[in-house]
């Protein structure tokens, strides 16, 4: 696939089959990945992938600590949280490291794994993948942090839901640079 064409027709795909992805094609993205720019070289960027009992185990974690957080759920909300990780049948979590140094400022280390997690999801693309990358309370959440191996003040920018697409929804046109740019000559 073209560079400019993954990057215009990359879209969001949030409906995917169940179907598993070889451990060979996680690896290519994984791979493109870690391809993206970061100053000094330091990589900051950490990936936990999520494939068949991994995903029910951090649903198990999710769904405990929501509980916790709302001890009046119903179990039938617990089965809705603990599935979220069920969406696709490869979840990678995308955390960043927090500085070592202090030459090194934190906001490059964030950058660079938006960039890692950037190119996964243009490789899945053109690799005929789908792929949402989602974040909310979950990339925040303490215990799911302490699951995945994150230290409790390291940031998870989300999370890489891959698959076969189920449903690829209409293509659109996104907003143009023109608004966003200002030209300095």
């Amino acid at each position: 696939m073209e560079l400019f064409d993954a990057i215009h027709g990359r879209m969001t795909i949030s409906k995917v089959k169940p179907d598993s992805i070889p451990r060979e094609t996680i690896e290519k993205l994984l791979s493109a990945a870690v391809q993206a720019p970061n100053h000094h070289k330091v990589r900051p960027w950490r990936f936990v992938v999520l494939t068949g009992n991994g995903r029910k185990k951090l649903g198990d974690v999710m769904a405990a600590s929501f509980l916790d957080r709302n001890p009046a759920t119903p179990p039938e909300g617990l089965d809705k949280t603990r599935a979220l990780p069920l969406r696709a049948p490869v979840v990678i979590a995308l955390g960043v490291d927090k500085p070592a140094d202090s030459k090194i400022v934190e906001m490059e280390n964030i950058s660079a794994a938006s960039a890692a997690g950037m190119n996964i999801l243009l490789a899945a693309h053109a690799l005929g993948l789908g792929a949402i990358w989602r974040t909310g309370e979950w990339a925040r959440d303490s215990r799911v942090k302490v699951f995945l191996g994150f230290d409790p003040d390291q940031h998870i920018l989300g999370f890489i839901y891959i698959g076969h697409p189920d449903l690829v929804p209409e293509p659109y046109v996104r907003q143009g640079f023109e608004d966003r740019t200002t030209w300095v000559d």
